[in-house]
């Protein structure tokens, strides 16, 4: 097992920390402070494959591996997390299209979709449905060549300004297995949008209520067979999650990198902050929870390359000590700053916010934790997971 990346993956490394450094970096706290989502730069990342990082070459993407992935977004979010963390969930669904999606329909969406002209978002969670996914009521019935679907989504990542939707809706009985994927033009007749939610953090993305109303889909636009739907959500789940530890991880990257350059200036009753070793030693845990990070969301990603049987346990342990840990790192970092840490003049306050939502999204950390006993309390399961 070796995790030194090859020379593709540091040419990867480089080009999306170079992109992050010239186009996120600059930007991010404007738009942040007033609420925008950069489509034109967005449209740049995909000119460089940022936005079909692993869609498959066939499909108009660089059909790179999850592992890969993670390190390009790692770099990108130490630009700006939120827009990063947008790109991932882009990534997410265009992939959906392209595994599931018929022929057809892969030809129409996913090119434009992994070159950033199209912009795609994921609709799962619901007002009353949101770790508890299977029990989602947003209906899909069908009707002749359509199918009819009704109902609302809630915490929508990007709704009323991208084109395209991946929607999990029941067509048949309560339970996972009533479930089916749709893609839905973000246009069609009967959808509307709420307000944009004024957010703690993730501002460079909106976030919405999404509501259907006898909204026609074409049955051609199924994902899948009926009834697939909870199947597609927790696979994609499943390498959302990693994106979003990685997320963590490159934002927790650009804190340490701060509280280094703030350690090394600031002086304190004649000396550097650098030379407390009280600083010392909490500079030190930082840095070793990163690399923990950084080394359990690679075998995350190189479990679902590999298709492992474990991949959702891994992945979900990843996803769970990740975004702790960039938490704690970015609130320690900030703590390092003092009073400064505090104003809106440096990026750690937008850090401690940007990396909160981590813990919350793509499952909170506590829905976590009942996929890792839930995998581990099976009898043979603890040798499976050395």
């Amino acid at each position: 097992m070796d995790f030194t990346l090859n020379e593709d993956q540091l040419a990867f490394q480089q080009t999306a920390r170079a992109f992050a450094r010239n186009e996120f970096a600059p930007h991010a706290a404007r738009w942040d402070r007033e609420c925008i989502f950069p489509k034109d730069v967005i449209a740049k990342a995909g000119a460089l494959g940022f936005c079909g990082l692993y869609i498959p070459e066939s499909a108009g993407g660089l059909g790179l591996t999850r592992l890969d992935a993670a390190v390009v977004f790692e770099e990108l979010a130490a630009g700006c997390t939120s827009t990063t963390a947008y790109l991932t969930i882009h990534n997410m669904a265009t992939w959906m299209i392209a595994t599931w999606g018929a022929p057809d329909l892969v030809r129409q969406w996913c090119p434009t979709l992994a070159q950033g002209t199209k912009l795609a978002w994921y609709c799962l969670t619901e007002p009353g449905a949101g770790s508890d996914a299977a029990s989602l009521r947003t209906s899909a019935r069908r009707d002749g060549r359509n199918y009819i679907v009704d109902g609302a989504k809630a915490f929508i990542s990007g709704a009323g300004a991208t084109d395209v939707l991946v929607l999990m809706a029941r067509t048949g009985d309560a339970g996972a297995n009533g479930i089916s994927a749709f893609l839905v033009p973000a246009e069609l007749p009967g959808i509307s949008y709420g307000k944009n939610e004024h957010k703690m953090g993730w501002n460079s993305q909106p976030t919405r209520v999404v509501n259907f109303d006898n909204v026609r889909v074409p049955a051609d636009y199924r994902l899948g067979e009926e009834g697939d739907g909870f199947k597609i959500a927790m696979q994609g789940l499943d390498g959302g999650r990693v994106n979003i530890g990685a997320c963590s991880i490159g934002t927790a990257q650009a804190a340490i990198n701060a509280a280094q350059a703030h350690m090394l200036e600031r002086r304190q009753f004649g000396k550097k902050l650098a030379e407390f070793q009280a600083l010392q030693f909490k500079f030190a845990d930082m840095l070793t929870e990163l690399v923990a990070a950084r080394l359990m969301i690679r075998l995350a990603a190189s479990k679902l390359d590999a298709a492992a049987h474990n991949a959702t346990a891994f992945s979900a342990m990843a996803k769970r000590f990740a975004t702790d840990a960039g938490f704690r790192i970015c609130v320690e970092a900030q703590q390092i700053f003092g009073g400064y840490g505090y104003l809106k003049d440096h990026p750690l306050e937008r850090f401690v916010r940007d990396a909160r939502v981590h813990q919350i999204l793509e499952g909170t950390n506590e829905i976590m934790r009942v996929i890792i006993a839930r995998e581990a309390l099976k009898d043979g399961a603890l040798d499976d997971l050395q």
